[in-house]
Formats: C-alpha cells, sequence, structure tokens
C-alpha cells in the first residue's frame, strides 16, 4: 500500500489581510495588540507630561513672553507648554481608566532615543553647524529607529542634508550655523 504524505501546512493556506472581513480583521487586531497598560503606568506618563508642560512653562517665561502685537521668544513656546498642561491635568483626571494604552514595553524607549538625539543637535548645532549633526540624526532615526536599511538610511538621510542646505543657506541666506 502506498502512503501520501501529508499536506503541509504553507502559507496559501493563510487567509491573505484582503481576505478577511472586517469584523476577522478586527478580531485578528485584538489578538495581536500588545497588552493594556494599568491604572499606575497611565498615571505615570501623565505625570510625565504634566512635568515637561510645567518646566517649558517656566523655561518660557524666563525667555520672555511679550504681547501678541510685539511677539517675545517665549510667547508660543508658553502657550504650547500651557496646552501640554492641560493635557496632561486631563489625562492624569479622565484617563485613568483609558483601556486604550499599552504597556510599556522595550520599543517605548523609542521616543525617548528620538527627543535625546533632537536635543544632542541643537546643542551640537551652535558648535560644529548643523550637517554633521543632522546627518547624525537622521541616520538613528531612519536605521535604529524606523528600521530601514543601510542603503536607504545613507541615501535618505545624505538628501535630507543636501536639500536644508541648499534650502537654508543656499536660497534663503539663513544665519543657520553651517559648517561649509
Amino acid at each position: 500500500m502506498k502512503e501520501t504524505p501529508t499536506k503541509p501546512a504553507v502559507e496559501d493556506d493563510i487567509p491573505e489581510v484582503d481576505d478577511l472581513t472586517p469584523e476577522q480583521l478586527a478580531a485578528q487586531w485584538e489578538e495581536e495588540k500588545p497588552p493594556a497598560a494599568g491604572a499606575l503606568a497611565n498615571a505615570a506618563s501623565s505625570l510625565v507630561v504634566l512635568g515637561v508642560g510645567i518646566a517649558a512653562v517656566v523655561l518660557s517665561v524666563a525667555m520672555g513672553l511679550g504681547t501678541p502685537s510685539s511677539p517675545e521668544p517665549g510667547l508660543w513656546p508658553f502657550l504650547i507648554s500651557c496646552v501640554m498642561v492641560a493635557l496632561g491635568l486631563f489625562q492624569l483626571i479622565a484617563g485613568r481608566h483609558n483601556r486604550d494604552a499599552e504597556k510599556f514595553t522595550r520599543m517605548s524607549s523609542a521616543p525617548l532615543t528620538g527627543l535625546v538625539t533632537l536635543a544632542a543637535m541643537v546643542a551640537l548645532m551652535p558648535v560644529i553647524g548643523f550637517e554633521l549633526p543632522a546627518l547624525v540624526l537622521c541616520v538613528i532615526w531612519m536605521r535604529f529607529l524606523g528600521g530601514e536599511t543601510w542603503r536607504s538610511t545613507l541615501a535618505v538621510s545624505a538628501s535630507v542634508v543636501i536639500a536644508f542646505y541648499g534650502i537654508f543657506v543656499l536660497a534663503l541666506g539663513t544665519s543657520i550655523p553651517h559648517l561649509f
């Protein structure tokens, strides 16, 4: 008697996303989503937003607000910081029971990495110009935070820096610090 081999499961047996009904797709997304954050994580993230907003309010007031007809450098940061404080308070009070927030994971550090690298770029610009810090920032964001290939990372990063140089230094003649 000849034995017929069993058919192994292949990728063709798995329905494509286009073949799923909206209900099936919603169920699939529900299964794949990360675990929900608890009330403590929601409160902690709200307190971080609130703290950053308050610090930004203080710094923007120190820069000077001016008036709407004669604004000083701190006016727009002050307004945005006030919105941050209001949203942080709202989230702290009303968002405690939010079930859509995700639990902190390894990928939760990506926004912090983006913020730190952006702050480093701003700190280095007056010292060495914008070209090298902007190039490094683009590489970090695209390759390590975005997961792009090295080829596309280097091509796009170089293109961005060249475009910014062309726009802000050559075309507009701004006083942005630059090497060349």
